[in-house]
């Protein structure tokens, strides 16, 4: 077993040596994917989460019942569901987006969107109503107040976006189904490590994963950087 998992990491590290064409073609295609559905997600799912959490309307704990299930949504049942409304015999067929990393986006957008905004309000809840008040006591305008929160609430969303892009970058049943996992193409890190695995390439595949797990990690290492900057700038 060991051994198996040392040829892995042995693997790992030759293909970024030799910086592998097709390596470097499956990692830029996986970030590029990433990083759009996370910033989208992310630039939809906050606002949500935040005017949930900073207003008081009836039916609020419906919406937010509502937020929390959809944060559960199956990857695969929506990549069904895109690629049923995307494929050439569905509404949105004449956009020939279908096998395509921006239909992968959107699939994924879908899927993101309402972790987002669950979270958001999630995190923001408890913080409201001492924001709010200080707000009140200031006479800003519901926009202002808006900015308020947003700035109060830095830190958590640098988390809830670190939590997104996690999200996407580990994402395979949404994207294998709309993208189709075609070579130089729709191919991720992901359906790269299933289709190794099924092939029986299990060294392969785990070292795909390893340099997936160097990704995650290099990335986080990033936005804690930039934490700590935050604090030390609100010093």
């Amino acid at each position: 077993m060991w051994d198996n998992v040392g040829k892995s990491f042995a693997k790992a590290f030759e293909l970024m040596g030799a910086r592998d064409q097709i390596l470097t073609e499956i990692v830029r295609t996986t970030m590029n994917m990433a990083f759009r559905s996370s910033i989208v997600a992310f630039l939809l799912g906050v606002p949500i989460g935040l005017l949930v959490a900073m207003n008081d309307f009836k039916g609020k704990k419906a919406i937010v019942a509502f937020m929390r299930t959809m944060m559960g949504l199956p990857a695969v049942a929506v990549g069904i569901l895109v690629y049923m409304l995307f494929s050439g015999t569905g509404p949105f067929g004449h956009l020939k987006l279908i096998f395509s990393v921006k239909l992968m986006v959107i699939a994924q957008v879908i899927l993101i969107t309402p972790v987002v905004a669950g979270m958001t309000e999630t995190s923001v809840s408890k913080s409201t109503d001492k924001i709010l008040e200080t707000a009140r006591g200031l006479n800003l305008n519901p926009l202002k107040k808006f900015l308020l929160i947003l700035n109060e609430s830095k830190y958590q969303l640098i988390a809830i976006y670190m939590f997104a892009i996690a999200r996407s970058l580990s994402e395979v049943g949404a994207v294998q189904i709309v993208g189709g996992n075609i070579l130089h193409k729709t191919r991720v890190m992901t359906t790269a490590i299933a289709l190794n695995y099924n092939m029986g390439e299990f060294a392969l595949a785990v070292a795909l994963g390893f340099i997936l797990i160097l990704i995650v990690l290099s990335i986080n290492v990033v936005a804690t950087l930039l934490q700590m900057t935050l604090e030390k700038t609100n010093k």
